[in-house]
């Protein structure tokens, strides 16, 4: 029986979506609408001008007001830490959670993803990057539905680009200086007020102080940034003060570059001022900040500004204490020069610099002399907890990632390590990078990162062998099984010379995983017998119930179904406790196909369910297998219609996310299915399947789960809202909104995309009958609710 070939449905992208601003925007009315219309006609839509005039503000808040512009229609890829030369097509998929499958990488992963979806693909900081125009024109010609808003200092000059200039914002004239109204309909004026009072709450400026904040405003050219600069010293200095100190500091500018734009000029001024302003210990965290360009934590902070012992760097003025790091990043904060960001969890804060802002910390760095050592010092705290990360769990390829808010400090670090040749600290910082991309699936880029870094490696370096390791297992997934099994092999070798059995045991692992993949199973079981041997010695429960299971599934290849069993029921209490939740599903989903091949539908059956109450949606990888699986039951139970409707809606989903089960599991699935079919007339056979590849999301999970096809739509015949029970993520969001999270909070948290976090919490108002945020809270506290 042939399958019913699908369109993908639209479908949103894995990536971060758009940014919550955490201020307000300002202005632009204008150009908001103008640039509105442009969107609607123009498939490449460039937004130029200086650097400071908030071409990427404008940006984000123009993308946000598209039709799912907030929820994942709409994705923003940052290009301006990037250098020219580097795998930018890797680097936008791998923003956008694109994943390379079926051999498609690259430009092709790209393509691929983005042909059926209506996107907005926000390119920021396109100007030093000629690639950016290469892979705008290639995407454009061959996905029909996207389209592309950039910003660049720049036009791409790529065929059919609109191009929309960004300026100043717009200034009172000087005649209205005694006009308060007049000066409060200036945009550079609103925004100078907005941000003065995030310093100065109770801020109420009489007239002559609103003349002052105008006259600043002009002397700035009405630049976002510099007013937002000059705006932060409003804590601590009243507008005419503010104005006496951009007056010093403009005169630095007469012996400057006469040929570069008058508002680089006025921006760097403004930068320069309120550095000048500074201590001596806020100028030296300033500038050693700027070498963590994707931001930093107090932890992160700290590593950079401090050195020795004794917490001082040099004993000198420019000396920093430990303890004063923290205060003095909230000072800077205070003063515009760092910006708050919000962190991966509740309560961690995290800060970050401006662009224009860290360039000239960078600068700073240089002229004290600073750079080498401060850099130094950033790679020593990565590579620490890099390597911190690998002597952790025995099995660290897919366990929780050590650096998980570090990736852009981390991707810099391992550039840094690569220039300085031979530095030891570069295949640590690699392995740790390459595992963040091998958990992405961007698996080219994971696999480059690890040959060169290997390439460069100290002899005896102790990451080798976990370097080796991963490489094998991203070959296997790119069904490259030649490589896989050389790069295992050598791992092998490696960690058996190095004595070390923790790092031999996910040697062995990755050894066998490449065996699997080349179906030469005995061999497989073979070499995870060894490495369940090896793994019983290291008093590790839990990686001891995860190889039980990666052999229970081997054997399970080689038809060997009781010693299967008995793996499963000795490993699955410990998983159940304690495994990562998909790891846990594998498992679950191993132990249903167990009982399948003994014969026991209803335990497998049970099984099955079991992985869809804990997977996160239906549309996963996780809860495809199980959704096979039970129809494969439907099938032997003779539910031949249940069984093509599983059977299609899991193949229309795999195809929505570009996945493959293995071949005998798919054989299985596909055997099972056609022996269904047979006993129907073609035309309900046909009926059936085009019924399941409609089903996705809670309606399939509820079908599956033993609902009938519609189970799970919005409202039943007369209309009015079916409060249905919550998935187990769609609980576990509701728990964290509850708790007073952020969507982004969520999102780091539960490790899902925010735009998947708005999707869960649009299902769960559907099944709720609620409205708001707290209507959900309420209902999970079990308290009455307030409307």
């Amino acid at each position: 029986m042939e399958a019913v070939e699908v369109e993908p449905a639209d479908a949103e992208l894995a990536g971060r979506g758009l940014p919550v601003p955490l201020d307000a925007f300002v202005g632009r009315e204008w150009e908001l609408t103008r640039l509105r219309s442009l969107l609607r006609s123009a498939r490449l839509l460039t937004l130029t001008g200086p650097g400071g005039t908030g071409k990427t503000r404008l940006a984000v808040e123009l993308a946000g007001g598209v039709r799912g512009g907030r929820t994942g229609r709409a994705q923003l890829v940052e290009l301006d830490g990037l250098a020219e030369g580097v795998q930018l097509p890797q680097h936008v998929a791998a923003a956008l959670g694109v994943r390379e499958r079926g051999g498609r990488v690259g430009v092709e992963a790209l393509v691929h993803a983005l042909t059926a979806r209506s996107t907005l693909l926000v390119l920021d900081s396109c100007e030093h990057l000629a690639a950016a125009a290469r892979l705008a024109a290639d995407l454009l010609a061959r996905c029909p539905r996207l389209r592309i808003l950039a910003t660049s200092r720049e036009p791409l000059r790529v065929p059919g680009e609109v191009v929309f200039r960004v300026g100043e914002l717009s200034l009172p004239p000087v005649a209205d200086d005694h006009d308060p109204a007049a000066l409060l309909r200036s945009e550079a004026v609103r925004l100078f007020l907005e941000r003065a009072r995030s310093c100065d709450a109770g801020l109420d400026p009489a007239p002559g102080d609103l003349r002052t904040v105008a006259e600043i405003c002009r002397r700035l050219d009405g630049l976002p940034l510099a007013v937002e600069l000059a705006a932060g010293r409003a804590g601590s200095l009243p507008p005419a003060g503010i104005l006496r100190g951009l007056d010093d500091q403009l005169s630095l500018l007469t012996g400057g570059s006469r040929t570069g734009p008058g508002r680089h000029r006025e921006l760097a001024a403004t930068i320069d001022w309120s550095h000048r302003l500074l201590d001596a210990s806020e100028r030296a965290v300033f500038r050693r900040l700027s070498v963590l360009g994707g931001g930093f934590d107090a932890a992160g902070a700290t590593a950079v500004c401090v050195d020795g012992p004794g917490g001082h760097e040099g004993g000198g003025p420019a000396g920093v204490r430990r303890e004063q790091v923290l205060p003095v990043v909230c000072a800077l904060e205070a003063k515009s020069l760092v910006v708050r960001v919000r962190g991966d969890a509740p309560g961690a804060e995290r800060f970050r610099q401006l662009g224009a802002v860290r360039s000239y910390g960078l600068d700073r760095l240089a002229e004290a002399g600073e750079l080498a050592g401060t850099w130094d010092r950033a790679l020593d705290w990565l590579a620490r907890q890099a390597a911190g990360g690998l002597a952790g769990p025995v099995f660290p390829d897919t366990a929780e990632l050590p650096l998980g808010g570090e990736q852009e400090n981390l991707a810099a670090a391992v550039s840094r390590a690569a220039a300085l040749r031979g530095d030891g600290r570069r295949l640590p910082l690699a392995v740790a990078l390459a595992r963040s991309r091998y958990q992405q699936e961007q698996l080219t880029v994971a696999r480059d990162l690890l040959a060169g870094a290997l390439r460069d490696a100290p002899a005896g370096s102790p990451e080798r062998g976990a370097a080796l390791a991963l490489a094998a297992r991203s070959a296997c997934q790119q069904a490259d099984p030649a490589a896989a099994l050389a790069l295992a092999e050598d791992a092998v070798a490696v960690e058996r010379a190095r004595r070390h059995p923790a790092g031999l045991a996910n040697a062995l692992d990755a050894l066998a995983a490449a065996h699997l993949c080349r179906g030469e199973f005995s061999a497989a079981v073979a070499v995870f017998t060894e490495c369940l041997d090896v793994v019983r010695g290291l008093g590790r429960p839990l990686d001891l119930a995860l190889c039980r299971h990666h052999l229970a599934w081997a054997l399970l290849q080689l038809g060997r179904t009781g010693r299967a069993a008995r793996l499963m029921a000795e490993c699955l209490p410990v998983l159940s406790a304690g495994a990562p939740p998909g790891q846990l599903a594998a498992a679950l989903h191993t132990a249903g196909a167990v009982e399948l091949a003994r014969g026991d539908t209803d335990a497998a059956g049970r099984r099955f369910a079991e992985v869809l109450r804990t997977a996160p949606d239906g549309e996963s990888l996780h809860a495809l297998y199980p959704v096979e699986g039970l129809a494969v039951v439907a099938a032997e139970r003779g539910e031949a219609e249940r069984a093509l409707r599983l059977y299609a809606a899991a193949a229309a989903a795999r195809r929505r996310i570009d996945t493959e089960p293995e071949a005998h599991w798919r054989a299985q699935v596909e055997a099972a299915v056609a022996r269904a079919g047979e006993r129907l007339r073609p035309s309900v056979a046909d009926a059936a399947l085009a019924a399941g590849s409609r089903l996705r999301g809670t309606r399939l999970v509820a079908h599956a789960l033993g609902g009938p096809p519609d189970a799970g739509a919005r409202a039943d015949r007369s209309g009015a809202a079916v409060h249905r029970p919550l998935t187990g993520r769609e609980s576990a969001v509701a728990r964290l909104v509850a708790e007073g999270m952020t969507n982004q909070q969520i999102a780091a948290h539960l490790g899902l995309a925010r735009s998947t976090v708005a999707s869960h919490l649009d299902r769960i108002r559907d099944k709720l009958g609620v409205r708001s945020r707290t209507q959900i809270a309420v209902r999970v506290a079990g308290g009455p609710e307030r409307h």
